[in-house]
């Protein structure tokens, strides 16, 4: 358990609307115990009193927690120390919708490589335009920096780059936002050559308006007599400042990335024509980071796709095949797992993985019913799908996944805010037969009906029939095979030609 840590500070007094709070690791013990001088009771004492109490940051459970490494052997790269910080207000949200959303930081942090020291919340109306979370309070996050040992505060919200700046002046260690965390996952992540694409695009868009220049030091603007006494011909610059060639070359990078984008788009177009050539049924599955998408997937499809307990595992999208019992065959996708704030550079970059979602005939919405606030994560889902055209007039089956690792009164609570749900686990197979069952229930059926009597010759076109349409009926007789079927006006054609009929 930490050491507690005194410090005492001066209060900005027109700050009335500052107020902080946060749950201790033990509900109990305050990070700082600051005395202020109190005014007497008639000078409004108590209120005094209430509001300090409330402005003092406090500890969120569960994170930071300093661990005995006296037996541990000494590394020479260790981890990145990081302190978490984050603002909110009764308009946002409550308190604990506050720390959900500081501990899902803390999941993101560590899984971009950091070591999480403290998280610490402040309530109060809004950010403070200078620092986020007010010149005081940055003081004492410099104390708590310290104290730890940290390199690095990571920010509950997006900081405006003046925010980041002023923070980064009084705490003297880096400062970094949520958005930078994801896009640092991403950057980790991305394997082909797309998805690399896509993430350094939405870096260097992230990255632009965040330059920070050196000021005169690297001005190349000299000329005539701001070049001195001694200046004159040939001291004359190009006529930029460095910090603005930095952005031309940034702008030059992000167009080269958005033409080879655009470039691969073709690839990406003939998978999808492949699928719609052969009239192949496509189930899009969606969710919340780390929900179990690609092992429920596996699940379905009897595949072995990465599986890891992390955050964005899956980056690009992966296509599985499937059968349905009666020999169809369709495809499953799984796509990039969402998350609440997804920064508008990785959606805007990742538009074109987005687009699966768009072209799939239903969508499996998978939620971990294991998360201590699944209908949040739920809303943060419909918030990117409805950005998505053409994807709210698709029909969607939710999900929820990890049932082995919640209790029968958390199962009936889900049952009944979504009776219509299944409840499953991709670890155990426990309702994946029944969800199976209604997607395959669900898909598309072809709208050509046709009745032709096939020669045994045309095997192929029959396991084509069997493949990408619906066989009803088929008649083994001397001259050939008699069938019923629906499928698709392309492989109608086909078998009016071969028909003997």
């Amino acid at each position: 358990m930490t050491q507690q840590f005194t410090q005492q500070f001066e209060s900005d007094s027109n700050n009335d609307v500052s107020k902080a709070t946060g749950v201790l690791a033990d509900r109990s013990e305050v990070l700082l115990d600051r005395s202020y001088d109190i005014p007497d009771a008639d000078q409004g004492g108590e209120e005094w009193a209430e509001r300090e109490s409330r402005n003092a940051l406090k500890h969120v459970t569960g994170l930071g927690e300093l661990e005995d490494i006296t037996e541990v052997e000494y590394r020479k790269v260790r981890l990145e120390r990081v302190v978490l910080v984050g603002v909110w207000s009764s308009a946002t949200g409550t308190q604990s919708q506050a720390e959900e959303s500081l501990r899902e930081l803390a999941a993101l942090a560590e899984t971009a490589g950091a070591e999480v020291c403290e998280g610490m919340l402040q309530h109060r109306l809004k950010p403070d335009p200078a620092t986020y979370i007010g010149s005081g309070k940055a003081k004492e996050l410099a104390g708590i920096v310290a104290q730890h040992e940290a390199d690095t505060i990571i920010v509950d919200d997006d900081l405006a780059p003046s925010q980041r700046r002023a923070l980064e002046d009084v705490a003297k260690v880096k400062v970094v936002d949520r958005t930078a965390v994801i896009l640092d996952i991403f950057a980790q992540h991305a394997t082909s050559r797309e998805g690399k694409a896509q993430v350094e695009l939405a870096q260097l868009q992230y990255m632009l308006p965040r330059l920070r220049g050196w000021g005169a030091a690297l001005s190349r603007q000299a000329g005539g007599q701001a070049a001195g006494a001694d200046g004159g011909i040939g001291s004359r610059g190009p006529g930029e400042t460095q910090i603005e060639l930095d952005r031309r070359v940034i702008r030059t990078r992000i167009a080269r990335l958005r033409r080879q984008i655009a470039r691969m788009a073709p690839a990406r177009e003939v998978k999808r024509g492949s699928r719609r050539r052969y009239g192949l049924p496509t189930v899009a599955v969606v969710g919340y980071t780390n929900a179990g998408k690609s092992s429920l997937t596996n699940r379905l499809t009897g595949s072995s796709e990465l599986v890891e307990n992390a955050l964005f595992a899956t980056l690009d999208t992966a296509v599985r095949s499937a059968r349905t019992k009666d020999g169809r065959v369709y495809a499953y996708v799984d796509t990039v797992g969402f998350v609440r704030r997804l920064p508008t550079q990785l959606v805007e970059a990742f538009k074109s993985t987005l687009e699966e979602v768009a072209q799939s005939d239903l969508i499996v919405h998978v939620v971990d019913a294991s998360y201590g606030d699944p209908l949040a994560q739920i809303d943060a889902v419909n918030e990117v799908l409805a950005d998505i055209a053409g994807a709210q007039d698709i029909p969607r089956i939710i999900v929820f996944n990890k049932a082995d690792h919640i209790d029968e009164a958390t199962r009936r609570r889900l049952s009944s805010l979504y009776p219509q749900a299944h409840i499953v686990s991709s670890l155990s197979g426990e309702g994946v037969d029944a969800l199976r069952e209604e997607i395959e229930a669900l898909l598309p059926v072809p709208d050509v009906r046709v009745e032709a009597v096939l020669p045994y010759a045309q095997g192929s076109l029959l396991s084509r029939v069997r493949e990408y349409g619906r066989l009803d009926a088929a008649e083994y007789r001397n001259d050939g095979v008699r069938i019923e079927a629906r499928v698709d006006s392309r492989l109608a054609s086909q078998i009016v030609e071969a028909s003997i009929d």
